[in-house]
């Protein structure tokens, strides 16, 4: 077995030095060990890497895998511990990877259910109970959002710090297990976030660490799109590398920075289709989330979001974007609102937070002087917390964790676009980009 497992790193390492680019322009510190999982033995029908995501309105998607094929994708819930008086039955996949075979991973939805609400749920007919809460279907509400996390000691860190405020919804812009085709990591990463991915919905969006793609043997973001599926069917979309949900009064979208996003491609006019269907009395706020930033005073990752930035922002400016969350780059940063490289009292605040935990370490050169649209730039481990009050006001803080304590380093109000009066100032400039074929 071992020889295997040195034969298999040694092809991944030759196979990904042909496919991949190797970036030297910035050194990274040391970061925290990787985190390492005792195999404990279960039975193979007990479900395990239960995560949980929004299904669309009033329904929530149970994701797990078992070892067992035959074990049924069956979910039962209620509102008390050990009552289930509903179920669902879902849908399974698998896949394979060079050597490595997954096992058989369940998803299935439940609802409709009540909003701001606990639930008890089971899957697949035995084994442990798990809670979920629904997100409230008003304001407030509160969105935990962190980047690249990986599965090292800081992120281990990251999780905790999370785990500690009260949040409705997690939001992930990429990067999330580093398994790097070492395929037995998609596992680790399952079990490391299950306490919380299990309890709260869990959206996610590719990075690059998602590809996995090695030439004349695997796609691109297969194991990433059988693991975690997103309702990009529910959102009409046709691809799980972008899709959009709603909840409370506030429309998300997540963008594929690793799929085509010029204007001939599916995914624009996707956006553009799904931006023109929002409704703004129904949902004020407007937050989009990809990988790759468009606005980055780091030396890391420079100008590697500039073509889909190019082709999309008057999409986003059109259409009144009030916010938009990015990884990739391992540091935090926040901007003014912008737009076309320049401050813009009617453009978007952009977030970058790639800096949940991952392997690499943080990206600490930043360019100086400071760009005059950068608020705040900092390089380390942390998470953010987005608290929307109402349909005109929201509380942004990012809290640092590198001393093991969730300091509160970066924090401000942001007043919506609906709020300051910019959406009805470009109401006929968005009207032409958004519904022009």
């Amino acid at each position: 077995m071992e020889t295997k497992r040195m034969i298999f790193v040694i092809l991944i390492s030759v196979l990904l030095s042909l496919s991949l680019p190797v970036r030297t322009d910035y050194v990274r510190p040391q970061p925290r060990k990787t985190l390492h999982f005792p195999r404990e033995p279960k039975h193979p029908s007990l479900p395990h890497q239960v995560h949980i995501s929004l299904a669309g309105e009033n329904h929530m998607r149970i994701s797990w895998i078992t070892d067992d094929n035959s074990a049924p994708s069956i979910v039962e819930y209620g509102t008390l511990p050990g009552q289930y008086t509903f179920s669902s039955s879902g849908e399974t996949t698998s896949y394979n990877y060079l050597f490595y075979s997954s096992g058989k991973i369940h998803h299935t939805v439940i609802g409709p259910l009540e909003h701001d609400s606990v639930y008890f749920y089971r899957c697949g007919g035995q084994g442990p109970e798990f809670q979920l809460k629904t997100p409230p279907g008003q304001f407030p509400v509160t969105f935990a959002v962190a980047g690249d996390l990986g599965q090292t000691g800081w992120t281990k860190s990251t999780l905790d710090h999370i785990d500690q405020c009260k949040y409705d919804v997690h939001l992930l812009p990429g990067d999330l297990s580093y398994a790097d085709c070492m395929q037995h990591l998609w596992d680790n990463f399952g079990e490391l976030v299950q306490p919380l991915a299990s309890a709260r919905p869990w959206m996610v969006t590719q990075g690059n660490h998602e590809k996995e793609k090695i030439p004349f043997f695997t796609d691109a973001f297969e194991s990433y799109n059988a693991r975690w599926k997103m309702p990009f069917e529910e959102s009409e979309s046709t691809s799980n590398l972008y899709y959009s949900f709603e909840v409370a009064g506030v429309h998300v979208i997540m963008l594929g920075s690793y799929t085509d996003y010029d204007e001939l491609s599916d995914q624009y006019s996707w956006l553009k289709a799904d931006l023109s269907k929002v409704d703004r009395k129904k949902t004020p706020w407007l937050v989009v989330l990809f990988h790759v930033p468009w606005y980055n005073s780091n030396h890391a990752h420079q100008g590697e979001g500039d073509g889909m930035m190019a082709a999309m922002e008057p999409l986003l400016y059109a259409a009144g974007v009030d916010l938009v969350f990015a990884g990739h780059v391992h540091a935090y940063e926040r901007s003014k609102r912008v737009n076309k490289g320049k401050s813009d009292p009617c453009g978007t605040v952009h977030i970058t937070i790639g800096d949940g935990g991952n392997r690499e370490g943080l990206a600490q050169k930043y360019i100086h002087p400071t760009p005059e649209w950068s608020m705040f730039r900092e390089a380390s481990f942390g998470h953010g917390e987005l608290n929307i009050v109402n349909s005109t006001h929201a509380f942004w803080s990012w809290h640092r964790n590198d001393d093991d304590e969730p300091v509160r380093s970066d924090q401000v109000w942001i007043t919506s676009l609906i709020g300051s009066g910019c959406l009805a100032e470009k109401a006929y400039e968005s009207s032409k980009i958004l519904v022009s074929p």
